[in-house]
């Protein structure tokens, strides 16, 4: 009987507190062990040294002893249950702490230091728990407030949970040389197998320079406007995922996905953007736009149009599409677009934002282990320079960090857009028209050098300069020749719209031989 009211008089007292109030969470007893295990043996404290900090531990006490162990480290001098005692016997807090008493219990209550980097990031994952209840906290308070702006504040939320990822979450990892040169080797192994040790680009000569975009690396691709930035990310586009099937997402802060997607359209069907533009299209066009968008409809390609990208949600979105869609490569169109949304920062000027937005990409790429393309600007000096305009490292618009940072830095040059006819550097006097350079400026694993490419603006694509593509009215007239006259019918030049197609796809005027259904599926 007396233990069934014992009982009900616990319940009683538990529901009581818990009714009144919360406590924070904690793990007492493992910050007791953590620092007496650390009096008592040096190498638990090299073990945690780059976990712990003074502010990690939820009593004061604790935090008064932590610190004064870690002033004795960073000083080279011994740590043990004597020097602490003095250090803080010279700093006046031995008594606040709990006396000599106090810290003698600490230590006997382990007897060594195993495990204490488990029990370090326990107390750490507490530590992280009460930040989150104490931002969580501040916000909920803001949303009450009438005169907060509703963006504003989810501009706040996002730098302070950065904030913690960066401080807190990040940890440093150590592997030995024998672990290294297995890796090492296992990609040589591969790289002779496959050819090449990354994602290859589709142009042959880019492929020979850099072996493909590498794991980790940020690259950089630069041009003034209207050169063809967003044009060469989706001739890469369409030579990775369409050819390859390799996952891609691209982060586009300057175009709609609509307009990037229709760009693709015309890359991948050969039909004039202009003419796809204003729905200007012949039977004959949309025929091969359905036939050739079939196999765009299951490409694993990702858009993502938010405008003004913050990196704290560029971060998340790659970490979730990377772990759901297992994604390989990253675009983003283009940097000088992207935000910190971080109130607490104070920038004196935009260099230092886009100084922090590079390394950020740099950090993003390293954690994620995955290559980062990013477009950037370049600077109206390009446009006041004499001779032949060609783009150098000093141009990259608004900061110098940005060419640190990256591991690869692309330029992309036509003479053309300049008014030029040929080529500067060629004695035999080439035509440039319709033709591209590629400089890479900047190759942290590999040599210098440029290349050209073919340029075809109304199909929005770069192609292999060696490659010989057709235009949409070559592969017109050569479609006629090679497939509808073995018909014997006569294709009219088509007043007719798409509509009259669709009502009546079996007509004469509409069949399609299936032994050509090889042609339409090469490329032209």
């Amino acid at each position: 009987m007396n233990n069934i009211i014992q009982e009900k008089t616990n319940k009683f007292c538990f529901n009581s507190i818990t009714k009144k109030g919360k406590i924070p969470p904690q793990a007492y007893d493992l910050e007791e062990a953590i620092i007496g295990a650390i009096m008592i043996d040096k190498k638990g404290l090299d073990e945690v040294i780059d976990i712990l900090f003074p502010e990690i531990f939820y009593k004061k006490e604790h935090q008064e002893i932590f610190f004064s162990i870690q002033k004795l480290y960073h000083n080279s001098k011994p740590v043990d249950l004597y020097t602490v005692l003095n250090e803080l016997r010279k700093s006046g807090k031995l008594e606040s702490v709990g006396g000599e008493l106090y810290l003698i219990e600490l230590t006997q209550k382990v007897i060594s230091s195993a495990h204490i980097e488990y029990h370090s990031r326990i107390v750490l994952q507490k530590f992280i728990l009460r930040k989150l209840i104490s931002i969580s906290s501040n916000i909920i308070q803001k949303c009450y407030d009438e005169s907060t702006d509703v963006f504003d504040l989810l501009d706040h939320a996002e730098s302070k949970l950065f904030e913690i990822n960066q401080k807190y979450l990040i940890t440093k990892k150590y592997e030995t040389t024998q672990c290294l040169i297995q890796k090492a080797i296992e990609k040589i192994k591969k790289t002779e197998k496959e050819g090449l040790s990354g994602i290859s680009s589709g142009f042959h000569k880019l492929d020979h320079i850099t072996s493909g975009w590498q794991n980790s690396d940020l690259i950089i691709l630069a041009s003034r406007p209207g050169m063809g930035k967003t044009t060469f990310m989706l001739s890469m586009v369409k030579n990775i995922v369409v050819d390859q099937k390799i996952p891609i997402i691209i982060f586009s802060l300057e175009m709609s996905s609509i307009q990037l997607i229709t760009k693709l359209i015309s890359s991948e069907t050969g039909i004039s953007s202009e003419k796809i533009k204003r729905a200007n299209l012949s039977k004959l066009d949309w025929d091969r736009l359905l036939h050739k968008t079939k196999n765009l409809k299951n490409i694993p390609l990702f858009i993502d149009d938010t405008p003004s990208l913050s990196i704290f949600s560029l971060r998340a979105k790659c970490r979730r599409l990377i772990s759901q869609h297992k994604i390989k490569l990253i675009f983003i169109d283009y940097m000088q677009l992207m935000g910190i949304h971080d109130h607490g920062s104070k920038f004196q000027n935009r260099e230092q934002e886009i100084s922090v937005i590079s390394r950020s990409l740099k950090s993003i790429a390293k954690e994620l282990d995955i290559p980062i393309i990013a477009l950037s600007q370049l600077s109206r000096a390009v446009e006041t320079r004499g001779g032949s305009k060609r783009p150098v490292l000093s141009d990259l618009r608004e900061s110098g960090a940005i060419e640190q940072d990256a591991d690869i830095v692309l330029f992309i040059y036509r003479p053309e857009y300049y008014g030029f006819k040929i080529w500067d550097s060629d004695e035999d006097n080439d035509s440039c028209i319709g033709q591209a350079e590629i400089i890479i400026s900047k190759h942290r694993n590999g040599g210098l050098d440029k290349f050209r490419l073919k340029f075809i603006s109304d199909q929005s694509q770069f192609v292999n300069l060696e490659e010989k593509k057709y235009t949409s009215l070559v592969w017109e007239e050569d479609y006629k020749k090679n497939v509808l006259d073995q018909e014997d019918f006569f294709m009219s030049p088509s007043n007719e719209s798409y509509e009259d197609f669709e009502n009546n796809p079996l007509s004469e005027s509409n069949k399609m031989d299936s032994n050509n259904e090889n042609y339409l599926d090469g490329d032209i």
